[in-house]
């Protein structure tokens, strides 16, 4: 019984961790960096997410968007949208949250994108979870073949990660594509939705992997986009992150037919998930 209590407690009980940094990126974004109290690592893997909960607010699950390879903490960006995101943006450096998790399927970094060319799509606040596994490859470069990142947003002003972005385009082997919806007369870039940048993309689509996160409608485009390409339905991986709430499969926020995203996701192959309504 009592390893029972202790394997519960490690997951339904939060732990103390400290803010580090707390800097707006946009008018509804902003970036954290957090450290547990504890001084230990937080222990995730690439695409997973973690439980942030604010005494006397609640709590709510948020991306992990630092690499596991980043080591004085973990990082996460949150959008201004509820109760406990806007007591989060309202918190400063030395103060505390409560961290449970990490939760959640990962990008297959070790597994099926290994040694393959990798196309990351990103749509607005979905380029978040995905630069987990942007640093992480960057960080592991040679166990993985030339590397594309393509980012839209609605506009100029929602732009997130701008000069790390130049990071990543002066990597070598490394593309580097983005897109507004709408510009601005400062914004001299390309404009249209993301799916315009894909035929500027020349890939092998048999040693090419997928990654998509972003809006609902966007999945659909991308994929077609995809398949345009020649890239398999197998090569394909996508992150769901829906109303998840919980982080343990209990209140079903999340669930999207028989799959709740914060169990069996939110990252998932897509042909698991390709004949599931409203999944996609």
């Amino acid at each position: 019984m009592s390893q029972i209590l202790t394997a519960e407690k490690d997951i339904y009980l939060p732990e103390p961790a400290d803010v580090v940094r707390a800097e707006p990126m946009t008018k509804m974004e902003m970036f954290f960096e957090f450290k547990l109290s504890s001084g230990r690592p937080l222990g995730h893997m690439p695409g997973q997410f973690a439980e942030v909960a604010i005494p006397g607010i609640g709590e709510a699950p948020i991306s992990i968007s630092s690499s596991p390879t980043y080591r004085s903490g973990f990082q996460m960006v949150v959008r201004n949208v509820g109760n406990v995101s806007a007591a989060m943006h309202r918190l400063a450096p030395g103060k505390k949250v409560g961290i449970r998790g990490p939760f959640g399927t990962q990008f297959p970094v070790d597994g099926a994108m290994k040694g393959q060319d990798l196309l990351f799509v990103c749509g607005g606040i979905g380029l978040v979870p995905v630069r987990s596994a942007i640093d992480y490859v960057l960080h592991h470069r040679k166990d993985y073949g030339r590397v594309t990142i393509l980012f839209g947003t609605k506009s100029p002003a929602e732009r997130l990660f701008v000069e790390e972005a130049k990071q990543w385009a002066a990597q070598p082997d490394t593309t580097f594509l983005e897109t507004v919806d709408r510009g601005d007369e400062h914004w001299k870039g390309s404009v249209g939705v993301i799916t315009t940048l894909m035929p500027k993309v020349k890939v092998d689509p048999a040693r090419t992997v997928a990654v998509i996160c972003g809006p609902p409608i966007m999945y659909k485009f991308v994929i077609l986009e995809l398949d345009k390409m020649g890239i398999g339905k197998d090569r394909i991986f996508v992150s769901l992150e829906r109303h998840m709430k919980c982080g343990v499969g209990k209140c079903g926020h999340c669930q999207i037919n028989g799959l709740y995203v914060c169990q069996d996701g939110p990252v998932f192959r897509y042909t698991d998930v390709a004949e599931v309504r409203e999944a996609i």
